[in-house]
C-alpha cells in the first residue's frame, strides 16, 4: 500500500484540488485502490468520484451496487453509477468493456477530472499479454496495457501494476477493507478465467515475482513500439492521408515499416479496443494491398471496411441500419432486407442458397428472425 501511495504522490504527482475518477467494481482490487486514495485524501485536498457499472448479469449485481453506494456515502466519496439494461452484441465482454469505459470517460468530463484510475494489477497484465500472444496482435497489443495513458485533458492511471492479486486480497483482509466477490471470475467458460486458474499458478510456482518480469516485458515492447512509431511518422504522411494508403508509395518502404504502418492505422482506429484486433487482420490488409486485383474489399470488426481501388486502399466506416424482425416461415416469406425464403419439397442443386432440414429434427412452426445475443451456429462434422 505504501508503495502505491508513494507512486501516486511522487511519480504521478497528485496534489491539492486534483479530481480523481476511480472505476470501481467493488471487488478487492478496486476497494484496495480506493483505500489508498482515501489515505492520500488525509494529506491532500483531493476529490474522489467512485464510478460503478452494474453489469446486470448476476443476481448479486444490484446488492453490490448498493453496498458500494453506502460505502461511498459513509466515507464522503462522490458516487456515480449506471446499469446496463441490454446487450446487443454477441461478444459480451467486449461490449461491456466499451460501455464501461464510455461511462468512465463521461464521468471524467462531467467533473473535469485530472485522472481516471483503474485497479488493474500485475496478474491482469500477465493474463492480457498471454491471451494476445495466443490470439496474435500488434507490437503494442502484445505489451498488454500501459500504466499511464495520456488523453486530452486527463491521464488514465493503473497504479497497481506492480502488485499481485494475492497481495491485494491479503492486505484487504488484514486491514478490514470490505469488498465483494464476483463468482463468475471462477467459471472456466471464460477465456481469461482459464488463464487465471490454470496458467498463472504454474508461472508463479516457477517464479514468485513473474508479474514483474511481465511488467518489464511490457515496458520493453512499448519502448520499441515508440521508437518504430517515430520512424513511421517520418514517412507515413507520404503513404497515408485521410484514411487512404497510396499503394505505390507504400510498397517503396521496408517490409517491416509496411507492416507497422498497418498496425499503426489499426491502433488509431480501435484505440483501447485492441483486444478484438489480431495478426490475422494485419495480414488480411497486407494481402489486400499486394493483391493483383484492382478492386477488392475486406470487412473488419465494428463495421470497418478496407477497400482496394486500383492504387489506393481506403479505410471506411460502414453504416448499417439493422432492422429487427421475427417472421413465421410458411410456404413463402419475404424479409425486410428483400431476401426471400421459399419452402420446396425437392431441390437438386447443392449451393449455399439451399438449406436442408430433417423433418424429424425440427418442430413447427419455424421462425426467421434477426440474430440475438448468444445465438451460435454449429457446423456438422463430415467424415
Amino acid at each position: 500500500m505504501d508503495k502505491v501511495i508513494e507512486y501516486l504522490i511522487k511519480v504521478i504527482k497528485i496534489k491539492d484540488n486534483d479530481i480523481i475518477v476511480l472505476g470501481n467494481s467493488a471487488g478487492p482490487d478496486s476497494m484496495f485502490l480506493l483505500s489508498a486514495l482515501l489515505k492520500i485524501r488525509d494529506k491532500y485536498n483531493i476529490k474522489i468520484i467512485s464510478a460503478h457499472v452494474n453489469h446486470n448479469v448476476r443476481k448479486e449485481s444490484d446488492s453490490e451496487e448498493l453496498f458500494l453506494m453506502n460505502y461511498c456515502k459513509n466515507n464522503n466519496i462522490l458516487f456515480e453509477s449506471m446499469k446496463i439494461e441490454d446487450y446487443s452484441q454477441d461478444n459480451f465482454h467486449n461490449q461491456a468493456r466499451n460501455i464501461r469505459y464510455n461511462f468512465f470517460f463521461d464521468i471524467v468530463k462531467k467533473y473535469e477530472a485530472n485522472y481516471l484510475m483503474t485497479a488493474h494489477h500485475g496478474d491482469d497484465l500477465i493474463e492480457t499479454i498471454l491471451m494476445r500472444l495466443v490470439r496474435g496482435s500488434t507490437l503494442k497489443g502484445y505489451s498488454g496495457f500501459e500504466s499511464v495513458v495520456e488523453y486530452d485533458g486527463f491521464k488514465m492511471i493503473r497504479p497497481l501494476i506492480h502488485l499481485t492479486k494475492d497481495y491485494i486480497k491479503e492486505y484487504d483482509d488484514k486491514n478490514n477493507i470490505p469488498y465483494v466477490i464476483d463468482k463468475s471470475n471462477f467459471k472456466d467458460k471464460y477465456t481469461r478465467n482459464r488463464y487465471r486458474m490454470k496458467i498463472l499458478p504454474f508461472l508463479k510456482e516457477e517464479e514468485s515475482n513473474v508479474h514483474e518480469k511481465f511488467v518489464k516485458f511490457s515496458e520493453t515492447l512499448l519502448e520499441y513500439d515508440e521508437f518504430i512509431n517515430k520512424e513511421i511518422k517520418k514517412s507515413i504522411d507520404k503513404v497515408y492521408k485521410n484514411n487512404i494508403i497510396y499503394i505505390n508509395k507504400y510498397l517503396e518502404l521496408d517490409k517491416l515499416l509496411q507492416k507497422k504502418i498497418v498496425e499503426y492505422i489499426l491502433e488509431d482506429i480501435y484505440k483501447e479496443d485492441l483486444m478484438i484486433i489480431n495478426l490475422k487482420h494485419v495480414n488480411l490488409i497486407m494481402d489486400l494491398i499486394s493483391s493483383n486485383k484492382s478492386n477488392k474489399k475486406i470487412c473488419l470488426p465494428h463495421n470497418i471496411e478496407v477497400i482496394k481501388s486500383y492504387d489506393k486502399v481506403i479505410f471506411s466506416k460502414e453504416i448499417k441500419e439493422i432492422i429487427d424482425y421475427n417472421v413465421e416461415l410458411t410456404n413463402f416469406v419475404e424479409l425486410p432486407n428483400k431476401h426471400r425464403l421459399v419452402i420446396v419439397d425437392k431441390e437438386e442443386t447443392n449451393t449455399n442458397y439451399v438449406c436442408r432440414l430433417d423433418s424429424s429434427e425440427v418442430k413447427l412452426p419455424l421462425y426467421v428472425r434477426t440474430r440475438h445475443l448468444g445465438d451460435k451456429m454449429y457446423l456438422k462434422k463430415i467424415d
